[in-house]
């Protein structure tokens, strides 16, 4: 059908020139060509068609695109609670005495190294009441004591108990730069929790160091030396 629509076109082109087609004979005589554009009407079976088949019921159409809940008889399983303990035996907190027991543990610990502080520091009051104002030394007394309390209710940390040991020792040997060093080193490190007895420690380090040796003769020779708790077996 496509030879109708070629010209004869030039007798001396060559064997590869393109063939010639003739736009008016293709608007006149062409065919009419159906229109693909349309989308045709949908069937809709009628019960009739259905007849044929055994068992299979029409479904009539659904004019909305929502889809329709399955027909179920049975329900979701009901979400699952906890059930309370047989016999009405609630289940009993976790057991503490381990930790109680640790707490005494320390607490134990620590009372020597506390009682062995204690006994240097007011030795050296005690020296320094004998050229020191009852003024000065009764404040320094009274933060003794609250340093012996904070210790004895645990509100010391570790840290802390193992430096006041240190610092007894070096009292007890003359070696004041040392424990006005581990003084200075409490305050910032551990503020919170010896800015209320410190100060009279501070007092006590600057009027011992100041004592004359016949004065320091008691607490040299009286009371034992005070451990190392790092260097203690």
């Amino acid at each position: 059908m496509e030879n109708v629509y070629v010209k004869p076109g030039n007798q001396e082109r060559g064997w590869n020139d393109p063939p010639q087609f003739s736009y008016s004979l293709q608007v006149t005589h062409g065919p009419q060509r159906k229109l693909l554009n349309k989308r045709p009407s949908p069937a809709t079976a009628s019960v009739s068609d259905f007849s044929s088949f055994p068992g299979v019921l029409p479904t009539p159409p659904n004019s909305s695109n929502t889809a329709a809940p399955p027909m179920c008889g049975v329900a979701p399983p009901p979400l699952t609670q906890a059930r309370p303990p047989a016999d009405g035996v609630a289940t009993p907190p976790p057991h503490a005495g381990p930790m109680k027991g640790q707490r005494g543990a320390s607490s134990s610990q620590s009372e020597p190294e506390l009682e062995t502080v204690t006994l240097v520091l007011n030795k050296a009051l005690d020296a320094c009441r004998r050229a020191v104002k009852d003024q000065v030394c009764n404040d320094v007394a009274k933060r003794l004591r609250l340093l012996e309390e904070s210790w004895r209710t645990d509100k010391l940390s570790l840290p802390v108990r193992r430096r006041m040991v240190l610092l007894a020792s070096d009292v007890q040997a003359g070696r004041w730069d040392s424990a006005d060093d581990l003084h200075r080193s409490l305050m910032v490190d551990h503020v919170t929790e010896v800015s209320q007895w410190m100060v009279g420690v501070k007092r006590l380090i600057a009027e011992t160091r100041q004592l004359s040796p016949e004065l320091l003769e008691p607490l040299h020779s009286v009371v034992p030396p005070v451990q190392d708790p790092d260097h203690q077996s």
